[in-house]
């Protein structure tokens, strides 16, 4: 059985609100693990130094106050990150 995940296993963003529903494999198939924004052609679209889920956390938080999200909210949205797949040693 394949696993459905409701949030992206990079960011945590929910994949239900994704614009484009989801990031690709290289093979061009949806992928059912990461968002738009997270994945593409089967890689991660995040600089190479992103590389910890704290530093994911911080990089989330710039990218959402660039949206005009409040830094509560941003800090908020981003607790869960280290709990992701993508995160987990």
């Amino acid at each position: 059985m394949i696993k459905e995940y409701k949030f992206c296993q990079s960011c945590g963003f929910p994949l239900k609100k994704d614009k484009k529903s989801g990031g690709t494999e290289k093979d061009g198939s949806k992928s059912r693990k990461y968002c738009s924004m997270c994945y593409e052609n089967g890689a991660f679209l995040t600089p190479p130094e992103i590389n910890t889920a704290e530093k994911m956390q911080k990089f989330c938080i710039q990218e959402m106050k660039k949206d005009k999200i409040s830094s509560f909210f941003a800090w908020l949205a981003t607790r869960t990150i280290p709990k992701l797949e993508r995160w987990k040693q």
